[in-house]
């Protein structure tokens, strides 16, 4: 069984290296920076505007808000890969991971923008009345092209349900290894299949509770996270510029990135960087769709705000408390012992303690969100909710496979999580490129709208889509 997953992970391995230099590396920086372009910088243009609709109620009164639907598709960003991914490509990558996960989140939302906007557009209405969508709709819709859409909704339940949740569920468990009471054995079972048993109380309850569930959780995780990390910079202020200096001069050391780039800064910073925000992989599409919002834009704005507020909130803040402590990054390190060990340069005992809460609700609504995008998706393939009995096999599947991530080899886990989320983008990245147009246009009319002094309200055939079959938008 050993040799079969030693096997298993080398191919993972050398997959990884054909998809991330030189073709995704391209992919997403030159697609990101093109709709950054053809936005005019709308990830600082309209932030001021991003707040406003944050605010707004859903048109129904029983519907999704944006920031109900926010809260969602943050469940799955703000995971154990703002803690631990950001430790691991400081670790292993150095100081200038971090400006690289900056610029992949920077240019990134403008991505995310897109790709939300585009759901919104091609959102369906199930029996209800509620909306639901995401990357497989648009493709089918949009592309015309329902095989390449079924190969996405795979690709995005493989990933959600296999890679990133068993990833969760090892980076949750390891965050115990400090403890005295830690067996290498016993733990990560008992674990697993605690995380397993709460996860599985919340998803047999449905998509309905999955909302409810991290709209309550994650804005508290969140405050409570940066109040934590805004201690620890006042505290260590006088060490800043230097923790800026690092960062800076690491990051545009050319001669170590291009001198061995798998494990370069620039590798780690774009790969942990990609999968804390997500941006442009199309996983918040399938949330973003689900918003009753008059105007597609609206949405669009919403998702991109979760892109900003993932990263340069949330990950510098875990990179910033990280480094100004004085404790040094290492190998060995890698992951939250080294987050651990500088909290407790200045709290005690009690940061090895807030690190691992903080993973357990960071890494159970991660769960919970990621499996959020595994019902919709597999919706999509069988064209409506399947019968009950098979909802309760893959749901149970779902539930064994968190059990048996938190047992597995970490360097396994997260060279699997990067694999399954490059397929994503690889698929995505293109079809949003294709389809751009749409919501470009969708925000040439948002911007219309609002400078008539108008509450934006969508039409399709205000920019061209009248010849469309849309569920909504007529």
């Amino acid at each position: 069984m050993e040799e079969m997953m030693e096997g298993i992970h080398q191919v993972v391995s050398q997959l990884n290296g054909w998809l991330y230099y030189p073709i995704l590396i391209i992919l997403l920086l030159s697609v990101g920076l093109y709709f950054t372009i053809r936005t005019k910088f709308i990830q600082v243009t309209l932030l001021k505007e991003t707040f406003k609709v944050l605010t707004e109620s859903p048109d129904r009164a029983d519907g999704v808000s944006s920031f109900q639907a926010l809260m969602v598709s943050t469940a799955s960003r703000v995971g154990t890969g703002n803690i631990v991914g950001v430790s691991a490509a400081i670790c292993l990558g150095g100081y200038g991971a971090v400006f690289w996960m900056w610029i992949v989140a920077i240019i990134g939302g403008a991505s995310a923008f897109i790709e939300s906007t585009l759901a919104q557009i091609y959102k369906k209405r199930d029996e209800e009345g509620d909306s639901y969508g995401g990357p497989a709709y648009y493709i089918e819709n949009g592309l015309k092209n329902r095989f390449v859409a079924i190969i996405f909704a795979l690709s995005i339940i493989t990933c959600y349900a296999v890679g990133f949740n068993m990833l969760a569920s090892y980076n949750i468990q390891s965050s115990f290894s400090s403890y005295d009471f830690y067996d290498a054995e016993l733990t990560p079972m008992l674990i697993g299949g605690c995380l397993a048993l709460l996860t599985g109380m919340v998803i047999f309850g449905g998509g309905k509770r999955i909302i409810k569930t991290t709209e309550k959780v994650v804005p508290v995780m969140g405050v409570i996270y940066v109040l934590a990390a805004v201690i620890m910079i006042v505290i260590n202020f006088r060490q800043m510029p230097q923790v800026f200096e690092n960062i800076f001069s690491d990051a545009f050391n050319f001669k170590a990135i291009f001198g061995g780039l798998a494990g370069s800064s620039m590798m780690h910073g774009i790969k942990r960087g990609l999968y804390s925000n997500e941006a442009g992989i199309g996983s918040a599409p399938n949330a973003a769709a689900a918003a009753d919002v008059s105007h597609p834009v609206k949405q669009g704005l919403v998702q991109m705000f979760s892109v900003f507020l993932d990263t340069i909130i949330i990950c510098s803040a875990t990179a910033f408390m990280g480094l100004s402590s004085g404790v040094q990054p290492s190998e060995a390190l890698s992951g939250a012992p080294y987050i651990q060990e500088a909290l407790s340069t200045v709290f005690g005992p009690f940061g090895f303690y807030f690190i691992s809460l903080s993973l357990v609700l960071f890494g159970y609504t991660t769960l919970v969100g990621n499996l959020y995008y595994v019902d919709s998706n597999i919706a999509y393939i069988f064209g409506k909710t399947p019968g009950k009995m098979f909802q309760l096999f893959y749901r149970a599947l779902c539930v064994g496979l968190i059990f048996f991530g938190a047992i597995q080899e970490q360097t396994f886990l997260w060279d699997l999580a990067d694999l399954l989320m490059g397929l994503m983008a690889l698929i995505n990245l293109p079809s949003i490129l294709l389809l751009g147009h749409q919501a470009l246009a969708a925000l040439k009319d948002y911007l219309q709208q609002r400078k008539a002094g108008n509450n934006p309200i969508f039409k399709a055939q205000s920019i061209g889509m009248d010849d469309q079959v849309l569920d909504y938008w007529q």
